[in-house]
């Protein structure tokens, strides 16, 4: 069933979105709730104006965060910690620590939540981060080196 939500629901959408949900879902929870509209096309006439710029904004979200996938995917972020002698790190870099260094070198602000460490970073080298944006994904390089 298509409807239009009237306001922000976690994991579904944002208001004056046109969303396909089931049928179960939008006549047992959407519309009893008054958190959206069946799309009509006597609603869809009357909320053409608001669709229509929820829809430009969401496309400029989309382009805004492929710009900042491509940033992200050139660049290499660096750290500096304490090892032992086997090459092994004293505290793991953690997801906490590539958000903050992320917005410190780059100015680039990222959602903790974002950021997916396939295995924990707890050795020197090289690593592969993935950053995952709401409409892109892109692979961040992180050097952990040595601390004298």
């Amino acid at each position: 069933m298509e409807v239009l939500l009237l306001q922000d629901i976690k994991g579904i959408g944002q208001k004056d979105d046109l969303l396909i949900v089931a049928d179960g879902y939008a006549l047992n929870f959407l519309l009893p709730q008054s958190k959206a509209l069946i799309a009509t096309p006597t609603v869809r006439r009357r909320y053409a104006e608001k669709i229509r710029r929820r829809a430009v904004e969401r496309e400029k979200v989309r382009m805004a965060d492929q710009q900042k996938a491509v940033e992200i995917s050139k660049m290499t972020l660096t750290f500096m910690r304490k090892a032992s002698d086997a090459q092994k790190l004293y505290a793991a870099v953690t997801e906490k620590n590539i958000v903050e260094a992320l917005h410190e070198q780059h100015s680039i602000d990222v959602a903790e939540s974002a950021i997916v460490i396939r295995q924990a970073i707890k050795t020197l080298g090289e690593h592969s981060v993935e950053v995952v944006l709401p409409s892109s994904r892109a692979l961040l390089v992180v050097l952990v080196q040595e601390e004298k």
